[in-house]
């Protein structure tokens, strides 16, 4: 309609239903099979796409059924970052616990993988290897097929149907590029998915989470070696193992997204997630290290916490054992030296997680400069880089204007925040959210579309005393959010600078964010009643309405 002149760029752009480019971008049933399916079960829609498979029940078998060739859905009670490696090769995941910002659903969406979280009726028996769902037993190696974007789980195999994108598509994201305000970064950890998101348009990495990488390949084994160390001493010597890895690491991601900002967020996850839970693992790890399997499993015992969320990890993990940070710090230091020396520019955004006092934020960024001061003078060589923080606690939003002192910026991890500000578990909210949703005590699951009214007072307030500091401050969002549109709507209305979401979701952040900016020139400079403004629904208007209302009031 565009290139026929019957509507402008503008018009266009408002016409485009964000969340449908999912569509365009994973697969799809065909629609014949679909009509005859058999729905037997429903959880949360975690990644969108269609997939169908072999049911398995362990990440290592797989492992070993996708180099068999087999198609496969990856069957869990929930996730956890030893079944990575099973996620990787799965054609998609289905567990029967965990919310949409739980670990299966985050990784899922970074690999652009179809998942469906919180399928409350599987009841799942490891030790029989097998699946009940209302009475009907499934066994290993039997097929079913999963829709991520509508949370359905089918009986038996359905055809799929790869995407296809057109020209068109191309030529919108340029459109979205020319009238957004904020940018669009990716959450990744790989070369792999940064490209993928750089193909797509992200202009940074807003978010690297450095833990996922331990459990590549042999890795785990010298991250386990420190974790179950008993002094500074066998820390120290592990973590020189890993120093070349997470460097090399670090330079697949600064080179893939080369002259581009790249946010790395410090270790986060409590240790206990790192060590081996399972006896085989554990007697393992004992003939490495030379102790006893009664030692390890005391060690593994003594990291047992009763809410590890709230527990021992993030900067209260680099304040107590610092040689985690300054492994960390140089690594990254490091690796951007590395690509200067070969005439690519890395830009490295050093961020503390779960900061929650001024005292410990500062104590980190300590450390990290020190080790980069330090890197700088052995290497006789220097970068630019920047040193901020994840607000991810209420109390660091209340005391930005402090904590701004020694962040350079603010990275606002809503996942977590919306978490601790409701007081929901997002691994167990799938227990009563649908509840809630049905007899609208909420109106929207919060873990999905961001709450204004609460959360968002505490990330406006946050950006409001964090400027109040340093009027320049940076200002993005890493949380789920970033993808999804009402919640960028928002980002760019309280003047992020941009949002950060999985690879495959940037389309859908950058048209929203197009949107979202167009909106409020709207409200800004009331323009003539043309096509574009009569598409906005009755709904929409009555928002701009209040937002013309909250403007007029500051002024």
């Amino acid at each position: 309609m565009t290139k026929e002149g019957l509507i402008d760029e503008k018009a266009a752009i408002l016409r485009v239903e964000p969340n449908k480019l999912d569509e365009l971008l994973h697969p799809v049933f065909d629609l014949d099979a679909i009509k005859a399916a058999n729905t037997v079960a429903k959880g949360l829609p975690a990644s969108p796409g269609a997939a169908t498979g072999q049911i398995v029940y362990f990440a290592d078998d797989a492992e070993e059924w996708a180099e068999q060739g087999k198609d496969i859905i990856l069957v869990r009670t929930e996730t956890s970052p030893e079944d990575l490696r099973g996620m990787n090769v799965a054609k998609g995941i289905l567990t029967a616990r965990g919310g949409m910002t739980s670990h299966a659903a985050v990784v899922a969406r970074g690999m652009g993988k179809c998942c469906i979280s919180g399928a409350g009726t599987l009841k799942i028996n490891y030790k029989e290897r097998t699946m009940n769902i209302d009475g009907k037993i499934y066994k290993e190696g039997d097929w079913i097929s999963i829709n991520g974007t509508t949370g359905e789980v089918y009986d038996g195999k359905i055809k799929t149907m790869d995407p296809e994108l057109s020209g068109d598509f191309g030529e919108l994201m340029d459109l979205a590029g020319k009238y957004s305000r904020m940018s669009v970064r990716t959450n990744a950890y790989t070369g792999h998915d940064s490209k993928v998101a750089r193909d797509f348009g992200a202009k940074g990495i807003g978010l690297c989470r450095t833990e996922h990488m331990f459990f590549e390949g042999d890795r785990i084994k010298p991250m386990r070696e420190m974790i179950l160390a008993s002094n500074e001493e066998g820390r120290r010597k592990a973590l020189d193992k890993l120093l070349p890895i997470q460097r090399a690491d670090f330079e697949a991601v600064f080179e893939a997204m080369h002259d581009l900002p790249v946010t790395v967020r410090l270790l986060d996850p409590p240790l206990h997630e790192f060590v081996p839970h399972e006896e085989e693992n554990q007697k393992e790890m004992a003939n490495e290290m030379g102790l006893s399997v009664e030692e390890i499993k005391a060690k593994v015992e003594d990291l047992a916490e009763f809410n590890p969320m709230l527990g021992h990890r993030g900067c209260r993990l680099g304040n107590t054992y610092p040689e985690i940070t300054e492994m960390q710090a140089r690594a990254i230091i490091e690796a951007a030296l590395n690509l200067k020396q070969r005439n690519i520019k890395a830009i490295p955004e050093i961020m503390i997680p779960l900061t929650g006092t001024y005292e410990e934020m500062k104590m980190q960024e300590t450390i990290v400069r020190d080790v980069i001061e330090k890197v700088f003078e052995e290497r006789k060589d220097k970068i630019e880089y920047l040193v901020g923080t994840m607000i991810e606690i209420p109390r660091a939003a209340l005391i930005a204007d402090k904590i701004a002192e020694t962040a350079e910026f603010f990275s606002f991890g809503t996942n977590d925040l919306t978490q601790m500000t409701f007081g929901y578990s997002r691994d167990d909210a799938g227990k009563f959210l649908p509840i809630y949703l049905d007899k609208n005590i909420l109106k929207n699951d919060p873990f999905q579309i961001l709450d204004q009214e609460g959360v968002g007072q505490l990330v406006e307030m946050g950006i409001e005393r964090g400027r109040s500091t340093k009027p320049n401050l940076k200002v993005g969002i890493c949380g789920e959010h970033g993808g999804e549109p009402n919640s960028v709507e928002f980002c760019n209305s309280v003047g992020m600078d941009y949002v950060s979401c999985s690879p495959y979701r940037v389309p859908i952040a950058r048209l929203a964010a197009a949107q979202a900016e167009l909106k409020k020139k709207r409200l800004v400079e009331p323009e003539k009643e043309d096509e574009s403004s009569m598409l906005i629904s009755k709904e929409k208007k009555n928002s701009i309405n209040k937002e013309e209302k909250k403007m007029n009031k500051k002024k």
